[in-house]
């Protein structure tokens, strides 16, 4: 059976997409957790993912001798794999786009990333909007959201953004929960498929393991000195 290694499901929004990815579309894995320690060379996480991932980080997916350390690659991988679950969408057009959309969240929203870190356990109105009074770069990040969102439901009709679950719902799961942990302002249809996503079985998998963990680590929370 496949392996995932991933982090502490409160911080870890990579992990998130993969992890969701596999639970949600029904494919089975063992789940092996690293714990946010540290990021430091001589930390017990990179310690063990460096005999897993030139890159040290997590996501990790192993498949007998292979091993996969990117989200868009364990996608693409698991997608192959399991065709008949058609984590992409089946239509060409709509295929590309999705793959479109994938490749801007995983290169970009920069602002969004460094300003409103995951933590789904929290709640952060506050912080949410002293963020969007002061940060420009996380306005126009949720406006661009807003933007390919709005037109995917409106051109597939709903309820995710190709319609049925696809990769690109997963890759933004993370993203959804950032904007309901800082509530930063959104449409009406925006909220409602904000929150169909965090109702999906393996989003809100993830979302119950997050939330049992109980595991404050202070150099991911900079805005709380305590949960």
């Amino acid at each position: 059976m496949m392996k995932l290694y991933i982090g502490n499901k409160n911080y870890s929004s990579w992990s998130m997409r993969s992890w969701v990815l596999l639970t949600q579309a029904g494919i089975a894995f063992d789940e092996v957790m690293v714990r946010f320690d540290a990021f430091t060379p001589d930390s017990q996480f990179k310690a063990t993912l460096r005999t897993l991932s030139p890159t040290g980080k997590v996501p990790v997916l192993v498949d007998g001798d292979l091993l996969v350390w990117d989200t868009l690659a364990i996608a693409e991988y698991v997608a192959e794999q399991f065709p008949e679950k058609a984590l992409w969408p089946r239509d060409k057009a709509a295929r590309a786009r999705a793959r479109s959309l994938c490749a801007e969240m995983h290169s970009g929203f920069a602002g969004l990333r460094s300003h409103c870190p995951m933590n789904i356990e929290a709640s952060l109105p506050e912080t949410g909007a002293l963020v969007w009074r002061d940060q420009p770069a996380v306005r126009a990040d949720v406006a661009r959201l807003v933007s390919m969102w709005q037109q995917c439901l409106d051109d597939h009709g709903g309820p995710l953004l190709f319609g049925d679950f696809s990769v690109a719902d997963a890759f933004f799961a993370p993203v959804c929960s950032r904007l309901l942990t800082y509530a930063l302002p959104l449409p009406a249809d925006i909220v409602a498929y904000v929150k169909r996503v965090c109702a999906l079985p393996g989003v809100k998998a993830w979302i119950d393991g997050a939330l049992a963990e109980q595991d404050f680590l202070d150099f991911e929370e900079p805005y709380r000195l305590s949960r």
